[in-house]
């Protein structure tokens, strides 16, 4: 480990499982031709629900990424994080078979709800054939904790570790937490978060929400930012990122791919979207000042384009509010209305897609949307090139819960 003084937190790895591609390259490529991959609900048990359509992660084998003696004890959503954190490892160039320096490795995961298809099938089993059928690992495989842990003892890291629970904000909460893990001198921290949401229960416990879209046809059915707003439409999978101290990145020949710059985070009650106007500007405007960045400096914004009339507009204004004039110039868009918003994942992707977005100097567009109600530069129908240097990505979780995060272009400008 470098024995210079802890710095900048930088990411230098990045892992992708989700329903637009399975690595990173995949999803990014995706992303950026503005392709729509929602589609009609295919899992068992779920055709007679309300909820349609989703975005569903489609070709993946968990077995080819992980030993069979952590499936059979884990998850859906466990297994897209360890899939997703095993492609990060690779990509930042970490072995994880046996590393040299266990205690300098962390691993922090948001999470929404846990392994809900995994829990569902074990008390069926307990209330269909008794006790004793049921398996003793029900006991950890639906915590919320249970992709920290699994990553951790996968990978032989015993550096700090955690859980973020902040509803979907949840995702640039952990960024945020592992950076501070970097700055305090942990080397490297594996984070992100991968959801498993579309099994029966889980999907039962959706409907309770407002806000989620029951629309049947996939190109109509998340429409954030325009007058025919109905609602978010839910994804599975999510992202996983190496963040690391840059002295050290740079001492191991690591590719420092962005730097996480500044994070604000705010709290404003359950469905108050009106509220979330003033919880997120604060937000905001907290990242920038931590990352010392004018509002002028941001180069593209990721919104948490929830769907839904009334928080879109407070969505809105709290960036006017934040950016000042610059808001109504600086290129905004959600590619998650091509893929589904996978709770604490979704602005994890977001990050991801921000930093591709800078590496390629190309603000991706927003599929299916064409007729924008707000007064945002809504990037539509194709990529648009632009130079980026700062990107601004956003999250608001159903229960309350604002984040934002600023993210700098491979090793962020100097301060």
């Amino acid at each position: 480990m470098s024995t210079q003084r802890p710095g900048r937190a930088v990411v230098t790895g990045i892992g992708v499982i989700a329903p637009n591609g399975l690595r990173a390259d995949a999803y990014w490529k995706s992303v950026r031709e503005g392709l729509g991959v929602l589609g009609r609900i295919s899992r068992e048990g779920c055709e007679d629900l309300p909820l349609k359509v989703a975005g569903q992660v489609e070709g993946f084998d968990a077995s080819d990424l992980i030993d069979e003696r952590f499936l059979v004890q884990t998850d859906r959503f466990t297994h897209y994080a360890m899939a997703a954190a095993a492609l990060a490892l690779d990509d930042a160039g970490l072995g994880h078979d046996d590393p040299e320096e266990p205690f300098s490795i962390g691993v922090v995961t948001a999470a929404g709800s846990g392994g809900g298809e995994f829990g569902q099938r074990e008390l069926q089993k307990l209330w269909g054939q008794g006790s004793k059928f049921v398996g003793p690992y029900q006991s950890i495989a639906w915590f919320y904790a249970a992709s920290t842990g699994q990553i951790s003892i996968r990978h032989g890291f015993k550096g700090p570790c955690g859980v973020v629970a902040s509803d979907e904000a949840g995702g640039l909460d952990s960024l945020a937490h592992a950076a501070r893990a970097v700055r305090r001198g942990t080397g490297a921290v594996v984070v992100g978060a991968a959801e498993a949401p579309l099994a029966p229960y889980s999907m039962v416990c959706q409907l309770g929400y407002p806000e989620l879209s029951t629309v049947e046809d996939p190109d109509r059915a998340y429409r954030p930012f325009t007058a025919k707003a109905c609602g978010f439409v839910p994804a599975e999978g999510g992202a996983m990122l190496v963040v690391e101290d840059e002295a050290r990145a740079l001492d191991r020949g690591a590719t420092v791919r962005a730097t996480i710059a500044g994070h604000g985070a705010t709290f404003t009650g359950a469905s108050r979207w009106k509220e979330s106007r003033e919880g997120l500007a604060r937000a905001i405007r907290v990242a920038l000042d931590e990352a010392g960045c004018d509002p002028e400096e941001i180069d593209v914004v990721f919104p948490d384009a929830l769907g839904v009339p009334e928080a879109d507009r407070a969505e809105a204004l709290a960036i006017a509010d934040a950016l000042g004039a610059h808001a109504t110039r600086v290129p905004v868009t959600a590619p998650k209305t091509g893929y589904g918003r996978a709770y604490c994942g979704a602005p994890v992707l977001d990050v991801t897609a921000a930093v591709f977005a800078m590496e390629h100097g190309l603000v991706p567009p927003t599929p299916n949307v064409f007729d924008i109600d707000c007064d945002l530069d809504v990037v539509m129908s194709r990529a648009r090139p632009a130079e980026l240097r700062t990107a601004l990505v956003l999250s608001r979780g159903l229960m309350g819960s604002n984040a934002a995060l600023v993210v700098r272009r491979g090793g962020g400008l100097a301060r």
